[in-house]
């Protein structure tokens, strides 16, 4: 007698969910989503000439975690990083030590400038994340919609973090949902003054910039998704495959714009896997570059294979040990980037 209340309590919950999604900002989701299992600091300055802040979600009792830096979507042109708490609190939930950042938007910039922010705001992290029990050797960008884009752009065009000192090597990975890579022709009148000049247009696309040199990406995309097309995920991963670049891919075959991150929301996550295999990918990477990290830091024996080796006659000098050789490792070094100045 309780099944028929009981699904219809549900499906109402989910229709009023949805609703609150509304285009790319979930702000109304915050308001279901708990205060409990994490520290929040909220308006914290980054960028004090801008007056941009961070919001950091801190699991309890969080030491050495890794450290998320969370872009949100709205068409560069709206949202605000306090509609996104949900995510803060998901990935809190998981480990993960997440930094939630607002930036500026269209019509107060233009390209560029929400990039360079982006930028300033993984600079921060990496700079401060160990006050917060995070791991600066274990940062990932991440990012929804045109959220997704900024991740991209930090990721693949290394301009943008060495401009404030750093490098891609700060990143242990990106993470993208829905995101816009490769869109041209830009046509909606708002979109051509916000990326213009027309003969720029090239340098705004994330897929311009693919080196093979990037750090590991992990796109994921829905194909229900009717504000982004899909293929700007399918195109990027087949680009970086095809340059020698990491990159992992996750197309949902039924997942809509909204619901890839709207299901962050724990009235929702039961609708798909997308935190869990976010978390996996996290998780995975952070403990591969712990490893390379150790390494690095130590000296290690490399076991000798005697029966491979074929030693030639030597004449050894009566006063020495004959004349030093030069030392080489076989080594390339890898394709330098060309300099872009957007």
């Amino acid at each position: 007698m309780l099944r028929l209340p009981l699904q219809a309590l549900l499906g109402g919950l989910l229709a009023a969910a949805l609703l609150l999604l509304g285009g790319c900002t979930a702000g109304g989701l915050s308001a279901l989503t708990t205060d409990q299992g994490y520290t929040l600091s909220q308006d914290v300055p980054y960028d004090r000439a801008n007056k941009l802040n961070v919001d950091i979600y801190s699991p309890s009792d969080a030491k050495n975690a890794p450290v998320v830096v969370f872009f949100f979507g709205g068409r560069w042109e709206k949202g605000d990083k306090s509609e996104y708490k949900f995510v803060g609190q998901a990935l809190a939930s998981r480990g993960f030590v997440t930094i939630l950042a607002n930036y500026r938007l269209y019509p107060r910039v233009h390209f560029p400038d929400f990039i360079k922010d982006g930028a300033n705001a993984v600079k921060w992290a990496h700079d401060n994340a160990a006050q917060y029990g995070g791991n600066p050797q274990k940062l990932f960008v991440m990012g929804h919609s045109s959220g997704a884009h900024i991740a991209a752009m930090l990721a693949l065009n290394e301009e943008y973090l060495k401009a404030v000192g750093g490098s891609r090597s700060w990143l242990t990975g990106m993470i993208g949902l829905a995101g816009p890579y490769d869109f041209l022709p830009i046509t909606a009148p708002d979109l051509r003054d916000l990326f213009g000049p027309v003969e720029r247009f090239p340098y705004t696309q994330p897929i311009f910039f693919v080196d093979g040199q990037n750090p590991p990406l992990f796109l994921v995309h829905g194909e229900n998704d009717e504000i982004v097309d899909v293929a700007n995920t399918k195109k990027l991963a087949q680009a970086v495959s095809r340059a020698g670049g990491p990159v992992e891919t996750l197309l949902y075959p039924k997942l809509s714009h909204e619901l890839i991150i709207g299901s962050f929301a724990s009235v929702l996550r039961g609708r798909s896997d997308v935190l869990d295999q976010v978390e996996d990918f996290i998780k995975r990477r952070a403990a591969a570059a712990a490893s390379a990290n150790a390494r690095d830091n130590s000296i290690n024996a490399v076991p000798l294979q005697v029966e491979e080796i074929q030693l030639a006659p030597t004449t050894i000098p009566e006063e020495g040990i004959g004349t030093p050789q030069p030392i080489v490792d076989g080594t390339q070094p890898p394709r330098p980037i060309a300099p872009v100045n957007p």
